[in-house]
């Protein structure tokens, strides 16, 4: 039986490799975006529905605006320089995708971010993407064990170039 992964897919070249990277190795994938602001695109669904999985939107614009917006604009007005996208990570990216693959009965969860989880005596370790250009393994940094276990980084391997060659593939 396939093991089934839900991929945050935005209708970039990134997470649409991603889904290409994994239905290549032989997972069950399933499309998701986080619908934040209320300006998601068609593109993930188009690719999504390209590659032939299902694909869902998942509203959080009232959590997002409470946890991560207000949050900015407080940090921001006190004089500080937050960064909303670790803010969003940190509070409710990855907790809503993994309740959600949960709830879809997915093993995993993938992003299309440039980073690598090695395994390594019964240890999770979050390891730089092979291309220092492109990683982003800092926005990743507060992940916990359970979850770099359940999580699928299939660009962490590749440049940016290798990327877009495999998007064109499709």
């Amino acid at each position: 039986m396939k093991k089934k992964v839900l991929i945050a897919m935005s209708g970039g070249v990134d997470s649409s490799a991603a889904a290409l990277l994994l239905q290549k190795q032989g997972y069950e994938c399933a499309g998701a975006t986080l619908s934040l602001c209320g300006n998601e695109t068609d593109g993930a669904k188009r690719i999504a529905d390209g590659l032939g999985m299902p694909f869902y939107i998942f509203d959080e614009h009232e959590l997002f605006a409470r946890e991560v917006m207000d949050h900015f604009v407080s940090e921001y007005r006190a004089g500080r320089t937050p960064n909303p996208c670790i803010d969003c990570n940190r509070c409710m990216k990855f907790a809503k995708l993994f309740d959600r693959a949960d709830i879809l009965r997915c093993s995993y969860i993938a992003t299309g971010h440039y980073a690598r989880i090695e395994r390594r005596g019964g240890k999770y370790l979050l390891k730089k993407a092979l291309d220092p250009a492109k990683d982003q393994s800092y926005v990743l940094y507060n992940l916990t064990q359970e979850q770099l276990a359940m999580l699928r980084l299939p660009l962490g391997e590749y440049s940016k170039p290798e990327i877009r060659a495999i998007a064109e593939e499709s």
